[in-house]
């Protein structure tokens, strides 16, 4: 089974295809959401017979998880193509992730905190895995923004 995992929270944008969980394609690419993903999934969808979507859903650019989100959940509901969310934290060893400002979107047990970084804090990049058989995948892939209403 052919599935895809977009990692749309920073840059650059990090597309894996998956072949019975296991990676068998990537794509690194630099630039907005809403420009690289239509074309990159006309070229996939032309390409593969992809039966699952994957993207991360949380925490990160509110902007690129909602277009992410859109985009996904369309061809979704277009194709008849499951989709299912995950957090960020699985694919950067649970570092911090950019949120605004100075500040961080910091794993904290099974809570998200945002707080400023202390001194000695590594922040680790995205990283696509060579597996995805032991993610946390999840259906419910609504976008959780994890911050506060203004």
């Amino acid at each position: 089974m052919i599935e895809v995992l977009v990692i749309s929270i920073s840059n650059p944008i990090l597309i894996g295809i998956y072949e019975n969980e296991e990676l068998i394609n990537e794509y690194k690419i630099e630039g907005k959401t809403s420009d690289l993903l239509p074309s990159l999934f006309e070229k996939l969808l032309n390409k593969y017979n992809i039966k699952r979507l994957n993207y991360v859903n949380t925490p990160g650019s509110y902007m690129a998880i909602k277009v992410a989100y859109i985009f996904l959940k369309t061809i979704s509901i277009t194709k008849k193509i499951e989709f299912r969310a995950v957090e960020g934290f699985e694919f950067n060893e649970k570092s911090p992730i950019k949120a605004l400002g100075k500040k961080y979107f910091i794993k904290d047990g099974k809570d998200v905190k945002v707080e400023f970084l202390e001194k000695d804090c590594i922040i680790r990049d995205f990283k696509l895995p060579k597996s995805i058989s032991n993610i946390n995948f999840n259906k419910q892939t609504l976008p959780i923004y994890n911050l506060p209403a203004v």
